[in-house]
């Protein structure tokens, strides 16, 4: 659903800007809430890994194709600001060095991928892990719901911007219920894709997912004839476990986004992706602009002077898995030492256990 330049005239493009930047700055606030020593190692392996997952388009009807959003997953692992700037990192190096999405259209492309699917898949998610029973399972059928109604509901945020300034006469009708309709197909497949990552990582480190934290039942006594609360005691100091590594699942998850994105990305649906096809069915994108980045070395994920398609794409895929994962450690690094900054000693060992 990459928005490229031309689909929306120039003061609804600014205001979205403005309206991503300032997103982006709340999400660079509460980040440093949640980057703790469990998220924040991993908050750039998640921008890489979406990254990765956006470049397998499935199919989903006749001559077209879909791709993760990723919004309701980075919210899930890392948290909803954490995952909001992981998708504006994805956007940012999609749009400068790949030319996947337009370049006066970053903002747009950041709320409605980015805020939007955020805000809507991690608000349902909440409120059904709070109804549903407390357990692994709930949180998996929580992932699918939410990631589900987060794609279509970005489509509608998209008709939304095109009703204000879109630049061709279209009836909003039209392109609202054909936004709506392949990106409710495409839900389908971005809800069986984020609860098969959750799933995973639930698997083997549930500490590590962050919408399952708390969700531990409470031990229970039974006190004349009655189940009641145990009353929890704080551990002695020298009895507190030190933190569990996250290298095993960081190296694991780094070297399945380098094979997706090098490797299976070959595989993917060639069929314009769900955007593309309804801008050129209804007629939206008769004022297209071209990429500000057209001439990038890496544009349409390809490397300029290789030849060979295979290598070409791989090649490019894989540069595009490193820089995401450097330019998103790095941000959420120093997130985490400004955090440190701020907080004592002591509350930074107590976050940590």
């Amino acid at each position: 659903m990459h928005v490229p330049d031309g689909f929306i005239n120039a003061p609804v493009s600014a205001a979205a800007g403005l309206a991503a930047a300032g997103a982006v700055a709340a999400g660079l606030r509460g980040a440093r809430r949640e980057l703790d020593e469990r998220a924040a190692p991993l908050a750039g392996l998640v921008a890489a890994f979406i990254f990765a997952v956006q470049m397998l388009n499935f199919p989903v009807a006749a001559g077209t194709s879909g791709h993760l959003l990723g919004g309701a997953l980075a919210a899930i692992l890392v948290g909803p600001w954490t995952g909001m700037l992981c998708i504006a990192v994805v956007l940012l190096m999609q749009g400068v060095l790949f030319a996947d999405g337009g370049l006066t259209a970053l903002g747009i492309n950041v709320t409605v991928m980015g805020v939007v699917t955020v805000l809507v898949a991690y608000g349902i998610f909440r409120g059904l892990v709070k109804v549903l029973p407390r357990s692994r399972r709930s949180v998996t059928v929580a992932s699918f719901v939410a990631s589900l109604a987060s794609v279509p509901a970005a489509a509608a945020a998209f008709t939304l911007l095109y009703a204000v300034g879109g630049t061709t006469d279209v009836p909003v009708t039209k392109v609202l219920t054909a936004m709506v309709g392949v990106h409710v197909l495409i839900g389908i497949g971005e809800a069986l894709i984020t609860t098969a990552t959750v799933g995973a990582v639930l698997a083997v480190r549930p500490d590590l997912v962050y919408g399952a934290r708390g969700l531990t039942t409470p031990l229970k006594l039974r006190v004349g004839g009655r189940l009641v609360d145990a009353v929890p005691v704080a551990p002695a100091p020298a009895a507190v476990p030190a933190a569990r590594s996250t290298r095993t699942v960081w190296i694991t998850g780094l070297a399945t986004a380098l094979v997706l994105a090098g490797v299976v990305s070959f595989y993917a649906s060639a069929s314009p992706d769900g955007l593309e096809k309804v801008a050129a069915d209804q007629g939206i994108d008769k004022k297209a602009e071209e990429h500000a980045a057209a001439d990038s070395p890496l544009a349409d994920y390809g490397v300029s002077g290789l030849t060979d398609a295979r290598l070409s794409g791989g090649l490019a895929g894989t540069i595009g898995v490193g820089g995401t994962v450097l330019v998103g450690t790095g941000v959420f690094r120093a997130l985490r030492r400004r955090k440190d900054a701020r907080t004592p000693a002591d509350a930074r060992t107590r976050e940590a256990v």
